[in-house]
């Protein structure tokens, strides 16, 4: 069983995809953590030096590795990913995607304490992050209505996120 985890940056996608591959036995993989490995530097130095469109790219080379080469995992997504290369289908034929549609305000809350860990807010005013995470989300959200299954409590319950997995 493959399970991709996607949504907007500060869903819970990382925590989700630790939790559920504990509990389910599953291999977990974080793909912004591969990227980094991969490319021996940081997200942020990645979009400083390169580009996000290089990132872009290294993101969706490590998708198609860890997808090809394991029977079975629990993948957290960049919020991108969906959104790039056709992503979004790719991980739907080969697995069960699930979005984490956390509400905008929860993201709000969480992702004005991480700005400095993430490029594509890090320069942003608090007032501007708002206007920020409305934008993105709105022009992502057709990709993450593609998912298997959508979670959109909060909070979030891990025997419940297996139950919807399992009934995708």
């Amino acid at each position: 069983m493959k399970i991709y985890l996607i949504g907007f940056m500060g869903s819970g996608k990382s925590f989700w995809g630790r939790s559920l591959g504990h509990k389910l036995g599953l291999q977990f993989f974080d793909l912004d953590e591969l990227v980094k490995e991969s490319a021996g530097k940081a997200i942020p130095e990645i979009f400083a030096q390169e580009g996000e469109e290089k990132f872009r790219l290294m993101e969706k080379d490590n998708l198609h590795l860890i997808t090809e080469s394991h029977e079975s995992f629990v993948m957290a997504c960049g919020g991108g990913t969906p959104c790039y290369f056709n992503n979004i289908d790719y991980m739907n034929q080969s697995g069960i995607t699930v979005w984490i549609n956390t509400p905008m305000e929860e993201l709000y809350r969480r992702l004005i304490n991480e700005k400095s860990h993430r490029p594509l807010i890090s320069e942003l005013e608090d007032d501007q992050l708002r206007n920020f995470i409305s934008k993105k989300y709105s022009d992502r959200r057709i990709f993450y209505e593609q998912a298997s299954t959508t979670i959109d409590e909060e909070p979030i319950e891990i025997q419940h996120l297996i139950d919807k997995i399992f009934h995708a």
